[in-house]
């Protein structure tokens, strides 16, 4: 089932099967308690991200190509790091541009994300697919400079609001029986940047789930990103960075294409803080 979240008439949300044929149907429920068919074809206007995450859980260094091209050694345990909620863009939404701190090299990476059903905690490999309520698609998008010369963590240079575009539906696991056998590509204005398979990654997603639950409670609606094949901007010759007026497409193979534009945030000041030279 490939489940969107959409503006509702009445200014909640709501949510609706994709049916053949680009027609929907409404559901009741959620992705976390289950949905009940209802059989009431609706009009769609705005779609949503298909969840408001419990938690924004990424992985770093997941995609051997990816590794090499930023000259990296392959890691031997999860490269983790997180995403504040503030983060969160829906499809279509912008990914603004920052200019109060000020980010001149904005950059894109697409991802395959994976929402946790249900609470979890210690969860083996073998069983970890049992607590995935679906996949979407994500970009985490990344200012290098924050990120690389802002400090050694890398919370500032991911942390930028809409950051985390996702979408444009969340597709229930019968769909996606093995999750490592997915085409991801990233276009910016119609230009192929990123374009490889899921099978690249160095811990799968059923690895990924048994390192994060292992003595931590996974949260029912927890987002994992699960890393970024090579194409990525800043490891081009010359570097590509995101500018206003484009327009990145992230497409997995399976669920769908999720787009943004991008914009410049307008501020009539800048912060104080600088980055070193």
């Amino acid at each position: 089932m490939k489940i969107v979240r959409y503006v509702a008439p009445s200014g909640g949300s709501a949510f609706a099967e994709l049916l053949p044929g680009d027609r929907y149907a409404r559901l009741d429920g959620n992705p976390l308690s289950g949905f009940q068919p209802t059989g009431e074809v609706v009009e769609i206007g705005k779609l949503l991200a298909p969840v408001e995450p419990r938690a924004i859980l990424c992985i770093g260094l997941n995609y051997r190509q990816h590794a090499a091209e930023t000259d990296s050694a392959i890691p031997t345990v999860p490269v983790l790091f997180m995403k504040s909620l503030n983060t969160l863009q829906h499809p279509g939404g912008p990914i603004v541009l920052p200019r109060f701190l000020r980010s001149d090299k904005v950059d894109y990476e697409c991802e395959l994300a994976v929402v946790i059903g249900r609470d979890c905690r210690n969860i083996r490999r073998e069983e970890a697919l049992d607590h995935v309520a679906g996949y979407t698609c994500a970009n985490d998008v990344s200012a290098r400079d924050w990120q690389k010369e802002g400090g050694t963590q890398w919370c500032r240079g991911k942390g930028f609001d809409t950051f985390a575009p996702m979408g444009p539906c969340l597709v229930t696991p019968d769909e996606i029986p093995d999750p490592g056998k997915l085409r991801i590509r990233t276009l910016v204005n119609g230009e192929v940047l990123q374009d490889c398979t899921t099978a690249d990654m160095i811990f799968d997603v059923a690895s990924l789930i048994e390192f994060l639950s292992a003595s931590t409670t996974l949260l029912a609606g927890t987002v994992i990103l699960t890393g970024t094949p090579h194409g990525v901007g800043m490891a081009r010759k010359p570097p590509r960075f995101l500018q206003a007026g484009d327009t990145v497409v992230v497409e997995i193979e399976g669920i769908g294409s999720l787009e943004n534009p991008v914009v410049e945030e307008k501020v009539e000041r800048q912060s104080t803080f600088r980055l070193p030279g």
